[in-house]
């Protein structure tokens, strides 16, 4: 009986990278993410070398071993920068150490002990601030009646009802518009799908927008030319980077007069709205997408009103000389 002969092994388009960063950073889905983490290592591989021109390619990252490790995570410390952006750096630490075990170039011992970190512990009060209704009324105000101002105006809308990251809106297609349910569907981090939800508002300044944008397939938001077109990548209207999204609300709030706002403001304004109206904590978290509840509950303003309240208790007695 003869043995059927193996197929011939197809030759990879590429040549296989061994480079741990790189193998790291092609893991990631999303170009956001792929962007951020690219930017920790590189400030590691600077803080490293004390090169301000290096970056996390061609480093040595298979010859860290605990001590070092422990090290780097003082020297971020030592930054004075906050610890969810330290530890942000210590994940793709440890996730740049796992991709140099996987590739063979450092023990698995080596790698548990270098990447047993604990996280930096620190609490603080959310970034950002309240947006108030007449804000966002002055800001939708300053588009005007153009391309732009007509996404713009459909943009703050969709920002102030669903609370979203400007990553994710950026990352929206129309095909994630259900206008029979008004809702959208929003890849968060860690490619993790929710379905949010507009109101009735809003949805008449989105479907105003898509009037002007067209029907086809392609990115819900796009950059817009100086002379009114949409920018298109592949035939389709291409998406816009959160930074556009930054310069977007820059714009309109400058132009009604109102200090800057940025995409975080409006989020956290819809998670201190949803609880302050009484939605559960759940619900709340399954609408920005949190994972954990905990984070949802560091926006909630309430306790703020408790405790103030029970401060306006108290009198402060009359000046008057003791007797």
């Amino acid at each position: 009986m003869s043995v059927p002969a193996l197929p011939e092994t197809p030759a990879l388009p590429v040549e296989p990278v061994r480079d741990p960063y790189h193998v790291y950073l092609d893991s990631l889905t999303s170009p956001e993410s792929r962007r951020t983490m690219r930017g920790c290592l590189d400030r590691l591989a600077r803080l490293l070398t004390g090169d301000e021109t290096a970056t996390g390619a061609g480093q040595p990252w298979h010859l860290l071993r605990y001590e070092h490790t422990v090290r780097i995570r003082t020297l971020l410390t030592d930054q004075g920068w906050s610890a969810n952006y330290v530890n942000k750096h210590l994940v793709a630490l440890r996730r740049v150490l796992k991709e140099a075990w996987r590739l063979g170039q450092t023990s698995a011992e080596d790698f548990a002990r270098a990447s047993d970190l604990a996280p930096v512990r620190q609490h603080r009060l959310p970034t950002g601030q309240h947006v108030p209704p007449e804000v966002v009324g002055a800001a939708l105000s300053a588009c005007d009646d153009s391309p732009a101002g007509v996404r713009d105006a459909a943009l703050i809308a969709v920002l102030y009802s669903t609370g979203c990251r400007r990553a994710e809106i950026g990352g929206l297609s129309l095909s994630d518009y259900d206008p029979a349910g008004r809702s959208l569907r929003v890849r968060g981090k860690r490619d993790k799908e929710r379905l949010v939800y507009l109101t009735r508002e809003a949805i008449g300044l989105l479907e105003r927008w898509l009037a002007v944008r067209g029907g086809g397939p392609g990115a819900l938001f796009s950059p817009i030319g100086k002379y009114g077109h949409l920018r298109t990548r592949d035939g389709r209207p291409a998406g816009m980077t959160g930074q556009a999204i930054a310069d977007v609300l820059a714009r309109r709030f400058g132009a009604a007069g109102a200090s800057r706002r940025t995409a975080h403001d409006f989020r956290r304004t819809f998670i201190g709205e949803l609880l302050d109206a009484g939605v559960d904590l759940a619900t709340a978290q399954a609408l920005v997408g949190h994972a954990s509840p905990a984070t949802t509950a560091r926006y909630d303003r309430r306790p703020d009103k408790t405790r103030r309240d029970a401060v306006d208790r108290l009198r402060l007695p009359d000046a008057r000389p003791l007797a």
